[in-house]
């Protein structure tokens, strides 16, 4: 019995191992809510992500108590015209980073459930294609927020 035990464990641990592994290896920081005009019905949330990892991964859905829906997104220049482009998914490669900031890649944050002014928080629930989750508070700044700041 004792033995079916100890093996029964460090096979739980094997398998449960990778989750662990992925779950440290994926970083959340510099998060921010830019403030909108009172009834605004759409806001931007912005960050950095870092995969400390050694396997590529992606951000694949973002979820918020705090807004009905979570769009990933970035902006692209086509003919000098800035156009938002909604992702299915957004690659993390291993030992890299992606930023999220004005102008560039942010997280469309839509139909708030309730008045978001500076100096209040966002919950923001990250999915990852490994299925790893990680869970971000992000302040809402009014201005241009840190990531302009550096």
């Amino acid at each position: 019995m004792r033995r079916l035990l100890r093996n029964g464990f460090a096979l739980f641990m094997l398998l449960a191992s990778p989750f662990t592994l992925a779950a440290d290896s994926l970083v959340a920081h510099d998060a921010w809510v830019r403030e909108a005009p009172p009834g605004a019905v759409v806001l931007a949330a912005y960050l950095v992500l870092e995969n400390q990892g050694a396997q590529t991964d992606g951000l694949i859905g973002v979820t918020s108590p705090d807004f009905e829906a979570v769009d990933i997104h970035t902006t692209e220049i086509r003919a000098g015209i800035a156009r938002m482009i909604a992702l299915e998914k957004l690659p993390l490669p291993a030992h890299g980073q992606v930023v999220f900031a004005p102008g560039g890649n942010h997280l469309m944050l839509l139909r708030p459930r309730h008045p978001l002014a500076a100096g209040s928080h966002v919950t923001l629930d990250l999915h990852f294609a490994s299925g790893t989750r990680l869970t971000v508070v992000a302040p809402v700044q009014a201005g241009a927020g840190p990531a302009h700041q550096r």
